[in-house]
């Protein structure tokens, strides 16, 4: 899997999933869980939907 999550979008998804879990354990709901799904491509470093549209949020090499 090459990189294709940048610094700012690795942050940007960090606290998206901070704020989706928080509503999910808010709101006591399963949907919470979504919260798992930003927060693995922000440490994995690899978004699986950039690769199909051929977007790069990573600085050019």
């Amino acid at each position: 899997m090459k990189k294709n999550v940048g610094s700012i979008d690795k942050i940007i998804r960090v606290i998206l999933a901070i704020i989706i879990g928080a509503l999910g354990y808010y709101y006591q709901t399963w949907w919470g869980l979504v919260a798992i799904v930003p927060l693995a491509t922000a440490f994995m470093n690899f978004c699986p939907l950039y690769p199909i549209f051929g977007i790069s949020s990573c600085g050019k090499k």
